[in-house]
Formats: C-alpha cells, structure tokens, sequence
C-alpha cells in the first residue's frame, strides 16, 4: 500500500506535464492559421446553364436542328441522342454551342456511348473548348490548330504501341499542328489508359477547369451508377480561354464506330465568396419584353392555326398526333418484329419445299415398290440374286425412314408456324433446337442412304458374272430405272438438299443478329 501511495504523485505530474504540452502546440497551430480563413476549402456554386447544354426526350426539332447548338458533317440528331458519326467508313460530324460562353469557371458533364462491331474501332471521339468553332477538320472531325483544349477519346493505335483506347488532353495556343501520327502523346498535357468501346452502359465523363486547374473524371459505364466516376487526368496551372465555344466531334477511318452523345450538360461554377449573377441581370429588360412579346404573338398564331385544323379536320379531333421520330426503344422493337416477320417466311418457305420433297421421295418410293412386287409375281424372279434384293429392300426401308423423318419435320414446321402465328412476339426462340435436331437427323438418314446405295453399286461392279438384276421394264407411262440411275439421282437429290440446309441455316443465323 505505501507503494501505491508513493507512485500516485509522480503519475500525477506526468500527466500535467502532457496537458500543458497538449495545450501549447494547439495554441501556437491556431495562431498560425490567419484570421478569417475557411479551415476547409469549400466547393463551388453550380449553376446549370441550358443555352450551352443539350439532352433527351425531345432532344432534336422537327426541322432537325438541336437548340442553341449547330451540327456539320455526317451529324444526325434524333429524339433521344446525336448520332456524330455513323458506323461507315471515312464519316466525320461535329456539334457546337451558336454562343459564346461567358463564365471564367466551368463544368461539362458528357455522356456517350462509342459502339462497333469489331474488335477495334475508329478514330474517336474528341471534347472542345476553344476560342472558334472548328467545325470541319483533320482533327476527330473538327479543325487543326485551336485555340483551347481538346479532350480526346481515341479508339485506334496509329503509333503502334499498344496504348488505345486512351483519353488524352491537349491544349493549343493556335500555332501547333497536332501530331496524328504518335497519337498526339508528344503534345498530350495529360493522358490515361481507358477503355470505353461496347460498354453496357453509357460512359460519362466530367470535365472541370476551376482556379486554372483542368479535372478530368472518367465512368466507364460497367454500372449503372451515374456517379461512379475514377480520376483520369488532372493539369494544373492550365490558363484558358475566358470566352470561347464547346463542342463535340468525332470521325471514322478504315474502321468505324457509332459515335453517340447522349447528354451534354454544361455548369458554370463560381467561387464560395462570389456571389453567382442572378438570372434576371443576363437579359436586359428591354430584350426581355421583346422576346416576351414575340412569345405571345407566336401563341396566338399558334392557337389560330389550331382552331383552322380542327374545323378543316373534325374526324381526327382530340386523338394524339404520332411523333415524327421514333425512340431508341421504338427502333429496337421495330427491329425485332422485322427479324421475327422474315424469320416467318423463311419457316413457311422451308415448310413448301419440305412438303415437295416428301412428294418426290413418296412416288419414288411407291414406283419402285410397284416394280418390285410385278417383278415377285414373274416366272423370272427366281432368277434374282439374293443379296441384290436385301440390299434393295434396305434402300427401301431407308427410304421409308427418310419419309417418316420427313413428316415429322413437316409436323414440326407447321407446329412453329401455329406458334408463330399465335404469339409473335416469342416466335424467334421456339422452335430453334429442335429444328436443328429434325436437320441433323435427317442428314444421318440421308448419309445411310448414299453409304447403302454405294455398297449396292460396288458388289454389282465387282461380281459382273453373277449381276443378274436387270432394270424392270416399266409399263410405257415411267421409262426404265436402272441402280446406276437411281444412284445418281439419290446422290443429286442429297447434294441438293445439304446445299439448301446449308444456306438457310446461314439465313437463320444473319437473322439471329437482330437479338
């Protein structure tokens, strides 16, 4: 106990002694910060600027123009999206803002998709701020030497290093000629590895330049999380442009790619100390009641036109008018219906040629049944040789074989025709194995056929002494079939029918790429 006791004071003055040196060095870190500043740097003030931003529904006019913007080249914008480059060859597009942007800060939030069916693409898809509007050119589309940046997102490997797809940002002062052939990484201000080529997903992108600091943040697209973004790039001490234009380009080469933009959404950002302009101080007042009163005149001739088509057109009166162009959704159903509807006459035409097979396959069949039994009945039967008549009741048997299989085909044609017909909608996956398997069983029948008839020729070529079968002389109607005849003929026939199986199987398969 005396222990404790006398151990007790010397802990205590340990512990003020940490105190004191606690509280002095948080002390002197206080004094060190100045008086008013923000520990924390706060973040900007958005503010959404629609004149410099475009996104769906509705995205395009009946005219096909975009608002506030202009588009060249092979541009087509729809409801949903722009389109600036289709999947061809040597195709180069661009959109632009009509207006000067007039905010020193600013954030641009892209969304596109950049979609092709091989394995590589081109050439890409580039990103503009600059002082003009670049609207043709040798660079993604738009023209060479700008005064800006340029956010490239390039698809092919024109230096041969391996480093495509890449997002890479290049500024300009107007005086440089960018460097296609190094993919302009001699001039690139900042660069990464990324690929957004078939993404699942639409890939976004957000690019910010606050305080002379350009941010590029990158969504791949594998989720479909709108704000999952990575950082890309980030340049520093980049001066820009206090006024200039936005803009989207893309071009095709050797290869193509569809190069879509979905959204492009514009902010201007202002600093927490600065307070934004309000709206009402953009636009004077006397501009402002002029657009005012065009709006109403438009109204009114707009509500005149109205009531002129509704007297001129009493019957449609009320019901909705269709829209001039259809959505992404629209088109892929449209696209559907089409496979499924040839689909359709593919199955009713495989279906006739089936039921003229059977046809052919049954008279033949009944022909040489008939001559078989005559033949039974004559005095000279006896003379035939044995083996000659199994083998030919094989080929016959075979041949009943190839009926049945053959019916069942047929059965099973008509049932997907039902099918078909019943329910449209699934008729492009019924059905599909087992018509497969009705072919595969019908070629192994056919493949019996030819080995049997083979083995029936080769024993008559080798015993030519003991060939006693003779053709049987057919009444005057069917003229004389002989082995040989009837050998070519099989042969033919089953070249004739692979052949067709062949083609149609490779129309099914140009018509599965609709789904």
């Amino acid at each position: 106990m005396a222990v404790s006791i006398a151990q007790r004071p010397a802990a205590n003055t340990r512990l003020l002694i940490l105190t004191f040196l606690t509280t002095l060095i948080l002390h002197h870190s206080l004094a060190d910060v100045p008086a008013g500043s923000p520990t924390t740097e706060e973040l900007p003030h958005r503010r959404f600027e629609y004149k410099y931003s475009f996104k769906g529904p509705h995205l395009s006019q009946k005219d096909g123009g975009i608002p506030f913007w202009i588009h060249t080249g092979n541009t087509i914008p729809s409801a949903d999206q722009v389109r600036i480059t289709p999947s061809l060859r040597s195709q180069k597009g661009s959109v632009w803002t009509k207006n000067k942007v007039n905010f020193e800060h600013w954030e641009a939030l892209v969304t596109f998709r950049v979609s092709g069916r091989g394995r590589m693409g081109a050439d890409g898809l580039a990103m503009w701020f600059t002082t003009e509007q670049g609207l043709d050119g040798p660079v993604y589309g738009a023209a060479d030497q700008w005064n800006g940046v340029g956010v490239f997102f390039d698809t092919f490997d024109n230096d041969g290093k391996k480093n495509n797809p890449a997002i890479v940002v290049v500024g300009n002062n107007g005086k440089l000629v960018y460097d296609h052939h190094n993919d302009g990484t001699t001039q690139a201000l900042g660069t990464c590895l990324r690929d957004f080529r078939n993404k699942p997903y639409p890939v976004r992108a957000k690019i910010t330049y606050y305080k002379k600091t350009l941010t590029v943040m990158f969504n791949a697209g594998f989720t479909p999380d709108k704000e999952d973004y990575e950082l890309c790039t980030k340049v520093d001490n980049m001066v820009l442009p206090t006024e200039g234009f936005f803009g989207v380009s893309a071009a095709t080469g050797g290869l193509a790619d569809d190069h879509d933009v979905l959204s492009f959404l514009t902010f201007s950002l202002t600093e927490p100390g600065q307070q934004p302009p309000p709206p009402e101080s953009e636009i004077p007042k006397e501009e402002k009641d002029k657009y005012q009163e065009e709006f109403q005149n438009f109204q009114q001739e707009l509500d005149k036109k109205k009531e002129e088509f509704q007297k001129e057109h009493p019957d449609i009166q009320g019901e909705p008018i269709e829209d001039i162009y259809e959505t992404v959704n629209d088109q892929e159903i449209r696209q559907v219906f089409e496979g499924q509807n040839r689909i359709h006459l593919e199955i009713k035409q495989l279906h006739r040629q089936l039921a003229m097979i059977l046809d052919e396959q049954r008279r033949y069949v009944s022909v040489i049944t008939d001559e078989v039994a005559k033949k039974g009945t004559n005095a000279e039967s006896a003379q035939l040789d044995t083996v000659g008549q199994q083998q030919l009741g094989s080929v016959l048997a075979t041949q009943q074989e190839v009926l049945k299989n053959l019916n069942e085909l047929r059965n099973s044609f008509y049932e997907s025709l039902k099918q078909i017909g019943s329910a449209q909608g699934n008729a492009g996956a019924l059905g599909t194995y087992e018509t497969i398997q009705h072919f595969n069983e019908i070629k192994e029948h056919l493949h019996t056929v030819k080995r049997d008839v083979e083995h029936l020729v080769q024993r008559n070529a080798q015993n030519p002494a003991e060939k006693t079968v003779k053709c049987p002389e057919v009444p005057p109607m069917p003229s004389c079939l002989s082995t040989v005849h009837f050998t070519i003929f099989i042969i033919i026939q089953s070249i004739l029918f692979f052949c067709y199986i062949m083609y149609k199987s490779q129309q099914e398969a140009a018509a599965k790429k609709f789904f």
